[in-house]
């Protein structure tokens, strides 16, 4: 699989990371439904079989369960692996979540994940949203974070779902090796600023969301049902007339993926590639099959044709 340097002073990185949100399962408010431990450590053993050389993970995707689930996974294996988590996203006793960036906190969260991941370090440690509750400023959360560093606890600092004001605040305190926005062939906003910027400023950037939380491979119509525990039955991109303004996305995919002999969800992970500020795509795998059948045959390099008529697709 291709590998890409992320950003200026970070890792090299395979072109898919595994992502970890759904496999947590689904005792919390952004679960996707049911999920088996077994299904999951095969999809993640697949992935790496299939050449995927990091995992993205985060304490809430379960309530630590996915964290947990990882370090089973990377048994025997960790030191092969680049292994990033995040901070910043919490949740009380009732389980409701929140926002915190402050520097206790943070103390405190890398600590949990690093019992939880069975490791001594982690190689990429990204704030998962901006601290909205507690108003941190984004220094003094960078500051802990350069401490962290330091102290041989973190390899690489990354920010989540940040505004350019944000980067720039994080960048005049230290670099920002990873930034994670939310990018795929409907949600194109992270390309008028936060792209470029990146770029502009070395900072590599791995999105998330490529294949729009599944709606972009293939697999639902309008009379998709989600169970009572899954997050997307109560999105309105996911209902109604946003799924259907959606699902015409997805067929216009199809329709060229076709022409290229390659899957929807292969073309819709491609394309998010293709943009020059990207360094990887996460994608979440549930069991053993879908990361073959994803990787088996995705097209490595996409034409500038095939980019910009996907692009004149967009409604």
């Amino acid at each position: 699989m291709e590998q890409r340097k992320l950003g200026e002073q970070g890792p090299t990185l395979s072109v898919v990371g595994i992502g970890t949100w759904a496999i947590g399962g689904d005792n919390w408010d952004y679960g996707w439904g049911p999920q088996d431990d077994d299904d999951s450590l095969r999809a993640i053993q697949a992935a790496f079989d299939m050449g995927v050389n990091w995992v993205d993970t985060a304490p809430v995707y379960g309530f630590g369960h996915a964290e947990e689930v990882v370090a089973r996974a990377l048994k025997g294996r960790r030191d092969e692996v680049v292994l990033a988590s995040k901070f910043g996203l919490l949740w009380d006793e009732a389980g409701k979540t929140y926002r915190d960036g402050r520097p206790a906190t943070v103390r405190r969260e890398i600590e949990d994940s690093l019992r939880r991941l069975q490791t001594d370090h982690l190689d990429i440690y990204h704030q998962h949203w901006p601290d909205w509750d507690f108003k941190t400023p984004v220094a003094e959360t960078m500051e802990v974070l350069v401490g962290l560093q330091q102290e041989g606890k973190i390899r690489c600092i990354g920010v989540s779902n940040y505004d350019t004001t944000q980067l720039a605040e994080a960048l005049a305190v230290h670099h920002v090796d990873s930034f994670q926005p939310p990018y795929n062939l409907v949600d194109r906003s992270a390309e008028a600023e936060l792209l470029p910027y990146s770029q502009a400023h070395g900072v590599g950037v791995v999105v998330y969301s490529p294949l729009m939380n599944g709606l972009l491979a293939g697999q639902m119509d309008e009379a998709v049902k989600f169970s009572d525990t899954d997050w997307r039955g109560r999105d309105e991109r996911f209902s109604g007339e946003g799924l259907r303004t959606n699902l015409a996305m997805a067929q216009r995919v199809k329709a060229v993926a076709q022409d290229l002999g390659c899957s929807q969800a292969q073309l819709a992970v491609a394309w998010t590639l293709a943009n020059p500020a990207v360094t990887s795509a996460i994608v979440g795998f549930r069991n053993g099959d879908e990361p073959v059948d994803l990787l088996k045959a995705m097209p490595e390099r996409l034409e500038p044709g095939t980019v910009a008529a996907l692009r004149a697709d967009h409604a």
